[in-house]
C-alpha cells in the first residue's frame, strides 16, 4: 500500500509538470537557456484523511502526526505506516470543567504532553502525558496549580522513555524544569522525576503568559543557552548546566539571572495576545536562525551564541519582517507560522503567505476555500522538515522544491555578491550575472582594479569591457583586465593570446613612455611600471607568444624608443642575436662583446666582429683574444678584411694574428699569408721577423712563397724577395738580387744550398761581380777563406791582366800543396785495392778446391730424413738440405719478383721438352743446365738458417697464434 507522504509526492510530481514552465536565466555573455524544470517553489497536498469531528490542534515529529478534535478525541498515525492509525478518547481522563489548550509532541515523537486550562474558577489547569506506545493518559500531578502553555523539549534526548530533562513555561510567566519517564510496563505511564520552579517571569509587576521556549547546548561544552518568549519580549538566558550523578540540570543556567533579570532581553511592543518562537536547524540539527512572531512582524536573526561582540545577546544581524499588506484589510498578523532556512510561512484564518528572509518580499500566498474550514495550525517537523497545516476538516502537508533557487539574485540585488555566488551552485549563468553586477558597482564606486579582475571572469563582451576602462582613462585597471583574460585562455587560442600580448606591451610601453617624455623617470611609478612589465614578459604564456610576435614586439619598442626594454626583452628570450644589435645600435659595444663572451657562441662572434672591428677594434681583439681557439680565426678574416687599414686598426689585427699563431700554432695558409701582407704594406722589420721565424724549408713554411714574393716584388722589398726567392730554390736570381742589396747578403744566400756544386756557383757568381768591380785582392782572398770550394785558379780570370802572380803566390802554393795530398792519398787507395782483389782471388782459388764429406747417416736439417735419398743443397755453414724442402721453405719468404721468377723457371723445366732442354745455349751450356743453375742462385742464395732472412725473423715467435693451442696440448 502506497504511504500518504508517497502519495503526496506523486501528486506533487504531477502537479510540477503541468505547472513547470521556462525559467530565465540571463547573462552578459550566455545564451539563455532552460537548465532544469521550473517546479514551483510552494505546493500543497491535500491528506486522505476525514476527521470524526473538527480539528483543534496538531502535532508532528519524526513523521509521527497527533491530531487533537472537538469531540474529546486524539488521532494518532505514523505516517511512514498510514494504515497503522488509532483514536482514542482524551476526555474521559481530565476534569470535565477543562478545555484543551495546547498538545506538545517531543522531536522523537514518543512523548506527547496535552496542557488543559481551567473553563471556570471551580476548575484547575491540567497536564497530561502520553508514551507513543500506550493509549492510557495520565495527569502529571504537580502540574495542578500551573497552566502550560509552552514545552521545551529536549533536543539531545534520544530515549523512548524518558524525555530527559525538559522545560515548561506557564500563563503566569512560571518557568519549571521537570523530566517525565514511561513507566517499565507495558503501560507506558508517567513517572514525574521531579518538579521545580527554576525562574519566574515579572512584566512590571505583572506575570505575563510563556509563548515560546526552546534550549541548546553550545557546541560540546557543558554551556546551554535558552530563549523564552512572552507577547511582547524575548528572553535570553546563557550559563552552564550542571551533572549530577548522570543526571543534567538546567536550574544553574538561571543562577545569575535572579538577581539581574533585566539582562539580554528584546522588546517589542505588540498588541497581541499570542507570539511564537521558531528555530531553524541545519541538517546536523543545530540551531541556525531563529524567528518570533510579533504584532508588528517576525522578529528574525542568525543565532550565534558564541560571539563575544555583545555578552548580552545571543543573536547577530537580528531585524524586524513586517508582514505583507494585505488589500482585503483583514487581519495583519498571521496566527501561527513556521520557519525555514529562507522564509517564513505565514498562517492565517484563510490562507498562508510565504515572506523572503532576505528581501521581505511575499514570493507565495495559498488560499483556502470555506469548503476546507478555516486554519488552526501550521507546524514543522524540523527533524523530517516536512511543514503540516490544518483546518478544521482537513489536513495538508507543503512541499518546498529548491528555495534557494532565487537567493542568489536577492543577496545580488543586495550587494551581497559572496552569499549569491554561494548559492548558485556552480551555475555559471548565475555566477556572470552576479560577476557582471558586482563589477559594475566596482566600476562605479571608483575601484577600478577590483572591477576589472571581476570583469575578467564574466561572459561580458571584451570589446564593451575595454572602452570602458579606455573612456574612463583606467589603463592600470584595462591591463589587469587583459592580464586575467590571457590567464583564462586555452593554449589553443594563439590567436587571441598573440593579441593580447601586444596590446599589453603596447600599454606598458605607453606608460613607460609618457612617464619618460615627462621626466619621471626616476620617481617611484616608473619603477612600478617597469617591475610589473618584466613581471609581465616571465609570464610563461607570454614568454611562449613571444616566440612568434617578437618582431612586432621589437618593433614596438624601437617605434616608443625604448632600448633598455628591448634589450631587456631580447636576453629574456634569448635571441642574443636583437641583444647584441641594440647594444650595437646604442652604441655599447663593451655590453655587446660582453654578452658575446658569456654567451660563447661562435656563430654570433663571426655575425658581429665586423662591424665590433670596425668601431671599437681594441676591445674586439681583446674579447677575440680571450676566446682564444673557441673561435676559428679563419673565419674572422671577413671582419678584419672589411676594416678600414688605418694604423689603429691594422695595429689590432695583428696583434689577434700574432697571438693566434704564438699561442695556438696555427697553420691555416689564408692567416699567414693576411698577416704577411699586413707586414708588407705596414711593418717591414716585423716582415723580415717573421720571414726568419718560418725559417728555410719550404715544406715546413705555412704561407704561400709564390704569393709571398709576388707581394714584395710588388712592395719592392728585395731583402725580403731574396729570402724568398732563395726558399724557392731560385739561388741564382736570389743571389744576383742580394749583390743588388748588399754582397754580405748575398754571401748569406749562396752558403745555404747543400750541394757543394751549386753553392760553387753562386760564390763564383759573387766573386765575379766583387772582384770585377773594385779588383780588391784581400776580398778576393776573403771568398777563399768563406768557400772552401774555390780555388784560387777559380779566381784568377776574374783579375784584369794587369794583376801579376806575385801578388798570388801563396795561394797558388797552397792550392798546389793541396793537389800533392790529393794525389798522395788516391795513390794509397789503388794499393789497397789491389792488395783486396789479389786476397779474393786467392780465395776463389781455394774454394775450388776444397770438399765437404757426407755421410749416409746424415740428415736434412728440415725433414730429418736421410740426405743422401734426394737431390740436397750443402752451405759452408754446415747446414744441409733436401732440393725439394729447401724449396718449399724458402719460397714463402721471396719477394714477389723472385718469386714469379722461379715458377716460370719450374714451369720451363716442367713444359719444355729434353730435346729442348738438352739445346745449348751461348753460354756453351744446355738450357736444363742453365734453368737449373738460376733455380739455385734464388734458392740456394743463402742458408736460411744463417742468413738474412733469420735475422729479419728474430722478433717474430717461434709458435705462431694459430699454432697455440696445438702446441699446449702436445706440451700436456
Amino acid at each position: 500500500m502506497t504511504s500518504i507522504i508517497d502519495q503526496m509526492e506523486q501528486a506533487s510530481q504531477v502537479s510540477a509538470r503541468f505547472q513547470s514552465g521556462p525559467e530565465p536565466m540571463t547573462s552578459s555573455g550566455y545564451i539563455n537557456m532552460q537548465l532544469e524544470d521550473n517546479t514551483p517553489m510552494f505546493s500543497k497536498q491535500k491528506m486522505k484523511f476525514n476527521a470524526t469531528d473538527s480539528i483543534t490542534h496538531l502535532a508532528v515529529a519524526s513523521d509521527y502526526l497527533v491530531l487533537a478534535m472537538a469531540n474529546g478525541k486524539l488521532f494518532r498515525m505514523d505516517l511512514k505506516k498510514p494504515e497503522l492509525n488509532e483514536e482514542l478518547q482524551y476526555s474521559k481522563f481530565v476534569q470535565p470543567n477543562t478545555k484543551l489548550t495546547g498538545i506538545f509532541l517531543d522531536p522523537l515523537g514518543y512523548h506527547l504532553l496535552l496542557a488543559f486550562a481551567a473553563r471556570n474558577k471551580d476548575g484547575n489547569p491540567e497536564l497530561v502525558y502520553l508514551h507513543r506506545r500506550s493509549s492510557k493518559l495520565k495527569s502529571v500531578t504537580k502540574s495542578r496549580n500551573y497552566e502550560v502553555t509552552e514545552v521545551g523539549w529536549n533536543n539531545e534526548n534520544t530515549s523512548e522513555i524518558t524525555t530527559g530533562p525538559i522545560l515548561l513555561g506557564t500563563s503566569q510567566g512560571h518557568i519549571l524544569e521537570t523530566e517525565l519517564e514511561a513507566d517499565s510496563d507495558k503501560m507506558f505511564t508517567a513517572n514525574q522525576q521531579y518538579w521545580r520552579q527554576i525562574f519566574d517571569i515579572v512584566d512590571k509587576d505583572t506575570s505575563p503568559p510563556i509563548t515560546g521556549i526552546q534550549f541548546h547546548r553550545v557546541n560540546n561544552t557543558s554551556k546551554f543557552f535558552v530563549f523564552v518568549t512572552t507577547p511582547t519580549k524575548l528572553y535570553q538566558f546563557i550559563g552552564h548546566a550542571v551533572t549530577t550523578d548522570g543526571k543534567l540540570s538546567l536550574q544553574s543556567i538561571f543562577h545569575r539571572y535572579l538577581t539581574i533579570p533585566e539582562t539580554g532581553i528584546q522588546e517589542i511592543a505588540s498588541n497581541l495576545k499570542y507570539s511564537k518562537l521558531q528555530f531553524y536547524f541545519d541538517r546536523n540539527n543545530v540551531p541556525k536562525t531563529f524567528a518570533w512572531l510579533t504584532g508588528p512582524g517576525i522578529f528574525y536573526g542568525q543565532l550565534d551564541p558564541t560571539s563575544q561582540q555583545n555578552s548580552n545577546s545571543l543573536f547577530t544581524q537580528a531585524f524586524l519582517i513586517n508582514y505583507p499588506p494585505d488589500d482585503r484589510d483583514r487581519e495583519k498578523a498571521p496566527l501561527s507560522f513556521v520557519l525555514t532556512e529562507f522564509h517564513a510561512l505565514l498562517m492565517y484564518s484563510d490562507r498562508v503567505k510565504a515572506v523572503s528572509l532576505l528581501n521581505h518580499e511575499l514570493v507565495y500566498e495559498d488560499f483556502y476555500s470555506e469548503a476546507h474550514g478555516k486554519l488552526k495550525n501550521i507546524v514543522k517537523d524540523f527533524r523530517r522538515r516536512t511543514i503540516w497545516a490544518v483546518t478544521d476538516k482537513t489536513l495538508f502537508r507543503y512541499k518546498i522544491v529548491r528555495e534557494e533557487r532565487d537567493v542568489w539574485l536577492i543577496y545580488s540585488e543586495k550587494e551581497q555578491f559572496d552569499l549569491a555566488k554561494e548559492y548558485c551552485f556552480n551555475n555559471p549563468a548565475y555566477i556572470d550575472i552576479i560577476n557582471v553586477k558586482q563589477a559594475e558597482l566596482l566600476f562605479a564606486k571608483g575601484d577600478y582594479g577590483k572591477s576589472a579582475e571581476i570583469f575578467a571572469d564574466t561572459q561580458s563582451s571584451f570589446e564593451t569591457v575595454c572602452l570602458k576602462f579606455l573612456e574612463a582613462d583606467q589603463i592600470d585597471a584595462l591591463k589587469i583586465y587583459l592580464n586575467r583574460r590571457l590567464e583564462a585562455l586555452n593554449e589553443d587560442d594563439k590567436t587571441l593570446i598573440s593579441m593580447l600580448v601586444i596590446w599589453m606591451t603596447e600599454l606598458y610601453l605607453s606608460q613607460l613612455g609618457l612617464l619618460r617624455r615627462t621626466g619621471q623617470q626616476d620617481s617611484q611609478k616608473y619603477h612600478q611600471i617597469q617591475s610589473d612589465f618584466e613581471v609581465f614578459l616571465v609570464q610563461p604564456r607570454v614568454e611562449k607568444c613571444m616566440q612568434h610576435v617578437k618582431s612586432v614586439i621589437y618593433d614596438l619598442m624601437s617605434s616608443h624608443g625604448d632600448k633598455q626594454n628591448l634589450i631587456k626583452l631580447t636576453n629574456l628570450n634569448e635571441d642574443y642575436e636583437n641583444v647584441i644589435a641594440q647594444n650595437i645600435y646604442k652604441k655599447s659595444y663593451q655590453e655587446a662583446l660582453d654578452t658575446l663572451q658569456r654567451l660563447k657562441k661562435p656563430d654570433l662572434f663571426y655575425q658581429f666582429a665586423p662591424v665590433l672591428m670596425e668601431e671599437a677594434p681594441k676591445i674586439t681583439v681583446n674579447a677575440l683574444i680571450a676566446q682564444g681557439m673557441r673561435l676559428s680565426p679563419s673565419k674572422l678574416l671577413p671582419a678584419f678584411l672589411s676594416c678600414e687599414n688605418d694604423e689603429a686598426h691594422v695595429s689590432e689585427i695583428m696583434r689577434y694574428l700574432e697571438f693566434v699563431m704564438l699561442n695556438f700554432n696555427v697553420k691555416d695558409k689564408a692567416i699567414h699569408n693576411y698577416l704577411l701582407t699586413l707586414y708588407a704594406e705596414h711593418d717591414q722589420l716585423a716582415l723580415m721577423r717573421y720571414l726568419e721565424r718560418q725559417g728555410q724549408d719550404i715544406m715546413l713554411v705555412n704561407y704561400d712563397v709564390h704569393y709571398a714574393l709576388r707581394l714584395c716584388r710588388e712592395k719592392e722589398l728585395s731583402e725580403a724577395c731574396v729570402n724568398l726567392s732563395a726558399l724557392l730554390g731560385l739561388w741564382e736570381a736570389a743571389v744576383s738580387l742580394a749583390l743588388r742589396v748588399d754582397p754580405a747578403l748575398a754571401r748569406r744566400v749562396a752558403a745555404q744550398p747543400a750541394d757543394p756544386a751549386l753553392r760553387r756557383t753562386l760564390w763564383l757568381s759573387i766573386a765575379e761581380h766583387v772582384i770585377t768591380q773594385n779588383q780588391e785582392l784581400k776580398e778576393a782572398m776573403s771568398f777563399l777563406a768563406e768557400c772552401p770550394l774555390l780555388k784560387i785558379e777559380d779566381l784568377l780570370p776574374f783579375f784584369s791582366d794587369v794583376v801579376t802572380i806575385d801578388h798570388f803566390r801563396d795561394p797558388i802554393c797552397q792550392s798546389l800543396q793541396e793537389y800533392n795530398c790529393q794525389i798522395k792519398e788516391l795513390k794509397s787507395e789503388m794499393d789497397e785495392a789491389t792488395q783486396a782483389a789479389e786476397s779474393v782471388r786467392s780465395d776463389i782459388k781455394s774454394f775450388r778446391n776444397r770438399s765437404v764429406k757426407v755421410s749416409v747417416s746424415e740428415p736434412c736439417c728440415l725433414c730429418e730424413l736421410a740426405l743422401l735419398l734426394r737431390p740436397f743443397y750443402l752451405f759452408p755453414c754446415g747446414h744441409k738440405f733436401h732440393s725439394d724442402c729447401l724449396l718449399a721453405e724458402a719460397q714463402p719468404i721471396l719477394g714477389p719478383a723472385r718469386r714469379n721468377k722461379l715458377a716460370d723457371l719450374q714451369r720451363q723445366l716442367n713444359v719444355l721438352s729434353k730435346i729442348e732442354l738438352s739445346t745449348l745455349t751461348s753460354s756453351g751450356l744446355p738450357l736444363r743446365e742453365l734453368l737449373r743453375n738460376e733455380i739455385d742462385d734464388i734458392v740456394a742464395n743463402e742458408c736460411i738458417f744463417c742468413g738474412e732472412h733469420m735475422i729479419n725473423c728474430i722478433d717474430k715467435p717461434f709458435i705462431a697464434e694459430e699454432d697455440w693451442d696445438r702446441v699446449m696440448k702436445e706440451w700436456e
